[in-house]
């Protein structure tokens, strides 16, 4: 057991399976040579040789469309699009060939490709370095997506995706990378898809969130528990698509009370879907409205650090959405 960053326990992740199946190999904008634009391939090109991380040119539908090929030939793919807003050239590859691969041969081929990303703003990367774009992924039947914020997370559920049947989007928030750590264990282990995680429990209301938000609603809700008598339950989703509902309604039907915090826009944002779960399922639970955060209505992050800051939504943001809701 170590304490390991984010990035570490990514990478960690990686080498352990490529030492395990030579079946398993890297390829992307920048992997090799450079590590990577993070540096979260930093050294694999030493240890396991150019045939195994493979440099691309700029060409994401090229890096996706060898990706499947290889996956259907009998490899385990891990494919890096160096910046989650560079992926839109690689979506017909992604969504009309790897997604639909199971379906349109009746079961009998998979596409096991992990398409690895990061996203997210807070790091001054403007337009085209910030975008969060997950609900375009969770939108896509024979996709799943991924978004573990925590390092145990992150190791386990990369292992568990290298070896799945079907296609992963594993995204990787860039402002965590070096900002958090946990407690990773040396032998191997993984984390299964689709199973939420209640990081704070509680009984007076529910906050769902992912990604870096994840860390700011935590905050919020500890900043309001340490001023008020009550009681918040925090859940990381980390599994987008398939979405663990039990857990979700679980808990809303304990508290009364949900609010869904994510980084993305706001409107068409995957909050939405989880809002409309709980309505279905849960209405009669609840003390009040579903209280939905997200983005605003804003093309892109700004390259100004004021305007930035404006654009995301903090601590104090969402601490003000808990005192409405509880309000109720």
């Amino acid at each position: 057991m170590a304490t390991k960053l984010l990035i570490e326990a990514i990478r960690e992740g990686l080498r352990e399976e490529m030492q395990a199946d030579e079946r398993v190999f890297i390829l992307g904008e920048d992997v090799g040579t450079r590590g990577g634009v993070f540096r979260v391939t930093e050294g694999l090109l030493e240890e396991f040789g150019e045939m195994r991380v493979i440099d691309s040119p700029l060409a994401e539908s090229s890096i996706i469309g060898v990706a499947i090929g290889a996956a259907v030939n009998g490899m385990l793919p891990v494919a890096e699009i160096q910046f989650l807003d560079f992926i839109h050239p690689a979506m017909d590859q992604i969504m009309n060939e790897a997604a639909k691969f199971r379906y349109r041969s009746g079961g009998d081929f998979g596409c096991p490709i992990v398409i690895r990303s990061p996203y997210g703003g807070g790091i001054h990367g403007a337009l085209y370095h910030s975008q969060s774009l997950e609900a375009l992924f969770t939108h896509t039947p024979g996709l799943k997506v991924i978004a573990p914020i925590d390092p145990y997370d992150a190791k386990g559920m990369l292992k568990s995706a290298i070896h799945d049947p079907d296609p992963v989007i594993f995204l990787e928030h860039k402002r965590a990378y070096r900002a958090l750590k946990a407690e990773v264990p040396d032998e191997s282990y993984t984390v299964p898809i689709g199973k939420a995680k209640i990081v704070r429990e509680g009984s007076d209301m529910t906050i769902i969130s992912w990604g870096w938000y994840l860390q700011e609603a935590m905050a919020a809700a500890d900043a309001y528990m340490a001023d008020e008598d009550a009681s918040i339950e925090v859940i990381d989703l980390r599994s987008l698509r398939p979405l663990d509902t039990d857990t979700i309604l679980e808990s809303v039907m304990k508290t009364g009370k949900a609010m869904v915090v994510h980084e993305a826009n706001k409107f068409g944002g995957l909050g939405g879907e989880i809002s409309a779960i709980i309505a279905e399922e849960a209405f009669a639970y609840l003390d009040g409205p579903i209280m939905r955060i997200g983005g605003p209505e804003v093309p892109a992050m700004p390259y100004s650090p004021p305007l930035e800051k404006a654009f995301l939504t903090n601590q104090y943001d969402i601490r003000a959405a808990i005192e409405r809701l509880a309000a109720y």
